[in-house]
């Protein structure tokens, strides 16, 4: 579907098609949404009927609908809650539904072998722990499951929110539709203030919680907001890394931890720690990167409220379904631009460099195969020139400088004279360095990929991305996402790729850009030359 954004209804439109449908891209003039079988389940299970979206879809477009969307639009929503998941014996859960749809979904073997017996036509019993894994399967199948079996209460959590924290709108609409409904996604932009919306809903539920994140930088920083915006004392917060083995009410685990094992056949030890307390809610930041281990640990915990974080559900996988049938539907999100407009998030300029390649090393490119051949190319040494150019259009400005290549960054790194900030980086020096630049006494950062997820150095406002991963246009709104925090006075921040002219890794930073470009940021395309 199209939305003109000129068009004097589109405000009223944006809100009713936000409902059912998912926003792709929203550029300047039109904006692109998609309606597909998740999204319209999105919508049922917040209580959209396929009447009010089939009115909608009628009373909004410019042309007649055509008969074969309308009539896909009722079947999908009727398909959802037609089997229904419900508590029974001490163990035990009951999928009921009708009696023909339930004979069909028995047969398949992704389901077949988690039904214990089936007591009548109209039900079959299922052990608690197959909860996960068969609602996984039924949406494989393209029947959903409603989940009503009521959740286990944790163990109680005295813990409120800082009397002096103030909640944005947004981010109060996002905790109130999460805490109506006790599972599900909150989807909200790089810079937002997710992490707020996550102790909104550790106060509001006031269980023992354990929060699952993506590195080490980002356990600190939920610690320090734990600390800082409830009244949790440090006793109470733990630490469950290579470095500690805390498990306290609120715990912090990262996915590296919890998917950690000593050889390719050895069990996944750190698992057990979903087990180790009655934990009333998990918190899954970054949820979009859930790795497959944590997504079947998560098939154990089905019982526990589930609450994940995100600011962009894409996977490279296309392993979304997952992230509804085992997290929960997504609850909330909100459009970029629209916080952009608000303040609450920096206005990002984007500027793709096209960089120059000298003929030997053009040679070396066209005798290459595969991954060297891109290396080759994200690897050129005119870029180094042109990152100096660009730190000196911004003198002043704090910046990083984000790569993928280790030897890249270190060549880099020694010729601004400037710390970098990799996987081997020891955390209490990681620490420090980044307490520097947030203190302003470090003006320019060398980052790895380590930097990708749950950075907080709001300071930042000038990204010069010298190599990616590819084309992962997951990892490009990450790196913009550094960016996004509150600027003073002009609330604005630069965001530069250095591509190689006439490459691959062209090619691969057209599809990295095409993420943004649908959520509304234009890149500019200039030379070296031109820059300089």
């Amino acid at each position: 579907m199209l939305l003109e954004v000129a068009h004097p209804d589109f405000e009223p439109a944006r809100r009713a098609l936000a409902a059912f449908a998912e926003l792709e891209r929203s550029p300047e003039h039109v904006h692109t949404y998609r309606i597909s079988p998740v999204s319209l389940w999105n919508a049922a299970a917040a209580g959209f009927d396929a009447t009010a979206i089939v009115r909608t879809l009628v009373a909004l477009s410019r042309y007649e609908v055509p008969d074969g969307v309308l009539a896909d639009v009722r079947d999908l929503c009727a398909r959802y809650g037609r089997v229904r998941l419900i508590d029974g014996e001490p163990g035990r859960l009951r999928l009921i539904g009708e009696p023909a749809l339930l004979a069909e979904l028995a047969r398949p073997p992704t389901v077949a072998p988690l039904l214990v017996d089936r007591p009548n036509p109209h039900e079959a019993t299922v052990a608690q722990i197959a909860r996960g894994p068969l609602k996984q399967a039924l949406v494989e199948l393209g029947w959903p499951a409603e989940d009503l079996a009521p959740y286990q209460d944790g163990a109680a959590l005295d813990v409120r929110l800082d009397p002096d924290l103030q909640m944005r709108g947004y981010q109060a609409d996002a905790a109130c539709a999460f805490d109506a409904a006790g599972a599900g996604v909150i989807v909200l932009p790089c810079g937002s203030g997710k992490t707020i919306v996550g102790l909104a809903a550790i106060a509001s539920q006031r269980m023992e919680t354990l929060i699952v994140t993506s590195n080490s930088a980002s356990l600190s920083q939920w610690r320090a907001e734990l600390l800082a915006k409830t009244t949790l004392d440090p006793e109470s917060v733990g630490e469950y890394s290579g470095q500690r083995k805390q498990i306290r009410p609120v715990t912090l685990v990262t996915y590296q931890m919890l998917t950690h094992r000593t050889g390719r056949d050895q069990p996944f030890a750190h698992l057990e720690l979903f087990d180790q307390r009655e934990w009333g809610l998990v918190i899954y930041d970054e949820v979009h990167i859930l790795p497959a281990p944590v997504f079947r640990a998560t098939s154990r915990i089905q019982a526990r409220r589930r609450l994940g974080l995100t600011a962009t559900l894409v996977r490279e996988d296309g392993a979304e379904p997952l992230v509804f049938s085992l997290i929960g539907p997504k609850r909330y999100d909100t459009a970029w631009r629209e916080l952009e407009a608000s303040g609450w998030i920096a206005q990002a300029e984007c500027v793709e460099v096209r960089v120059p390649v000298a003929a030997e090393l053009r040679m070396r490119y066209a005798l290459a195969d595969g991954r060297e051949r891109f290396q080759a190319a994200s690897t050129n040494p005119a870029k180094n020139p042109i990152v100096r150019s660009i730190l000196d259009r911004h003198r002043g400005a704090q910046a990083l400088v984000i790569g993928q290549y280790l030897t890249q960054l270190e060549q880099l790194a020694e010729e601004l004279r400037v710390p970098l900030i990799c996987g081997h980086t020891r955390r209490c020096d990681r620490e420090a360095l980044y307490d520097a630049f947030r203190a302003g006494n470090l003006p320019v950062l060398c980052v790895s990929k380590v930097a990708n997820f749950a950075l907080d150095l709001p300071s930042a406002s000038v990204a010069i991305e010298v190599s990616g991963t590819f084309g992962s246009r997951q990892e490009e709104a990450q790196r913009l996402g550094r960016l996004l925090r509150p600027k003073t006075p002009d609330n604005r921040a630069w965001f530069y790729t250095l591509v190689s002219h006439e490459t691959c890794e062209q090619d691969y930073a057209r599809n990295r850009q095409r993420f943004l470009a649908g959520q509304g940021y234009r890149y500019t395309l200039t030379t070296a030359a031109e820059l300089s």
